[in-house]
């Protein structure tokens, strides 16, 4: 009997542990969504801040401030470059989206060409000898959506769910322009379901400045605003 009650005693020791355990570890589950959280916002908040500030000079600090602060988010945990989107491009997900690109591009043009618009639609606009600039800058977009928000969104409600967040969010980052808007709310999705599928920013990013200097060819200069967002737009 004294055996039997030294391990029942032990037993009853041995639970307060587990318990402890299992506290731990949904409290570490709980700050982490509060953490991503936090980051989403603070990263969304900072680009509204760099779109929306008054003088240009001003803007332009919020720009590389917020492209610093997001990026040292982004590291922070240390991530796989596969989780970012930065490694080797595979030949069949870049093949594919590089098709789904030029498609929807060539579509663009064609249904312009049967409603009797004029290609191009700017004379002026876009400077195609610029378009490295854009591709630059449509690359550090891709960053942002994908190895960002859309990471930190699938970490919190899963890839399906992020698709549509980030490709909401990335939307709502082009008000007032709601030409712009409306185009940006299909091709986020579409950006984001190709990242889910092929993780992969480089052939993103040369479909998004495909698409980008396509929409400024087909669409008037009138509607399109030179494809300006924020306080830009309203100015």
């Amino acid at each position: 009997m004294s055996i039997e009650s030294k391990s029942f005693a032990a037993a009853e020791q041995a639970l307060p542990r587990l318990e402890i355990r299992v506290r731990s570890a949904t409290e570490a589950a709980t700050w982490r969504i509060r953490i991503l959280w936090f980051q989403v916002i603070l990263a969304f908040l900072l680009v509204e801040c760099a779109l929306w500030a008054a003088r240009l000079s001003v803007r332009s600090r919020w720009a590389v401030g917020t492209g610093l602060i997001v990026l040292l988010m982004a590291m922070i945990d240390q991530p796989s470059l596969r989780k970012l989107g930065l490694g080797w491009p595979g030949a069949r997900g870049t093949v594919a989206t590089l098709a789904v690109g030029v498609g929807i591009a060539a579509l663009m043009i064609v249904l312009t060409g049967i409603v009797g618009g004029q290609i191009p639609a700017n004379p002026r606009f876009p400077n195609w000898q610029m378009a490295w600039k854009y591709l630059i800058w449509a690359l550090l977009q891709q960053f942002l959506l994908q190895s960002f928000f859309f990471s930190r969104f699938e970490e919190l409600y899963g890839s399906d769910r992020a698709v549509w967040l980030s490709g909401t969010l990335f939307a709502l980052v082009h008000v007032p322009n709601m030409i712009l808007t409306s185009c940006t709310l299909f091709s986020g999705l579409l950006f984001c379901e190709l990242f889910r599928r092929h993780r992969n920013i480089y052939p993103l990013g040369i479909i998004h400045a495909l698409l980008g200097l396509t929409l400024s060819s087909v669409v008037p200069e009138s509607l399109l605003q030179h494809m300006r967002v924020g306080i830009g737009f309203l100015r």
